[in-house]
């Protein structure tokens, strides 16, 4: 975690000039370590540092010598720092992980549906509601992934957030039953998997059949 914060100060005699802070902390889950740091630089250089490890203030240079004794000396400015640094920091650091793991691990799974417009149109294989977008899907015969004959969708955004996709098939002549669509998700170990029942197919009408 880490946060950049720039400053504008304009100066009469010499224009204007640029001081930019840089603070933020690193913390390792598995020793539970922290390092934090706050780096100040004047007009694009460094200018002064703080070395948490020691508690005070570092000047690369002669220009923020009189800044660093002065930092040195306020004991509340280096109390503050401290404590956002090792506590304030690292606790919201901890709190953003825990976020973007239970969305990184969070799987849901979809709802399939057959779908057809008419008897002469292909069918389409129809997932949606699934999380993450990290899917496959795909028409199979026998046990055999179809390449021919098939139209896969792309992968789109539903309102709430979750995913729908599509792949379609042109209509067998026969042998339905030996046809069936697979749906894949990243992180889940079993197929969804939908025998192409005539029975099954949802058409424009809304009716289910194709008789």
């Amino acid at each position: 975690m880490s946060c950049d914060l720039t400053l504008f100060t304009d100066v009469s005699l010499s224009g204007a000039h640029v001081n930019q802070m840089m603070y933020g902390c690193e913390w390792d889950d598995e020793t539970d370590k922290v390092k934090g740091f706050r780096q100040d630089g004047y007009d694009g250089e460094d200018f002064i540092s703080f070395d948490l490890k020691t508690e005070t203030w570092i000047a690369p240079k002669q220009q923020a010598v009189i800044t660093k004794h002065k930092w040195d000396h306020n004991r509340a400015l280096m109390a503050q720092w401290k404590n956002y640094l090792t506590q304030i920091c690292p606790d919201w650091l901890k709190k953003y992980v825990d976020y973007g793991r239970s969305s990184l691990l969070r799987k849901e799974l979809p709802s399939v549906s057959l779908l057809q417009k008419t008897p002469s149109s292909p069918v389409s294989c129809h997932a949606t509601g699934f999380y993450p977008d990290r899917a496959t899907m795909f028409w199979r015969k026998d046990g055999e992934e179809l390449h021919e004959d098939v139209d896969l969708g792309e992968i789109l955004p539903n309102n709430d957030g979750s995913f729908q996709t599509s792949v379609d098939l042109n209509p067998p002549t026969g042998d339905w039953e030996k046809y069936e669509c697979v749906f894949q998700l990243a992180g889940v170990k079993n197929d969804i998997i939908t025998k192409l029942d005539k029975a099954k197919i949802r058409t424009n009408e809304g009716k289910t059949g194709n008789n």
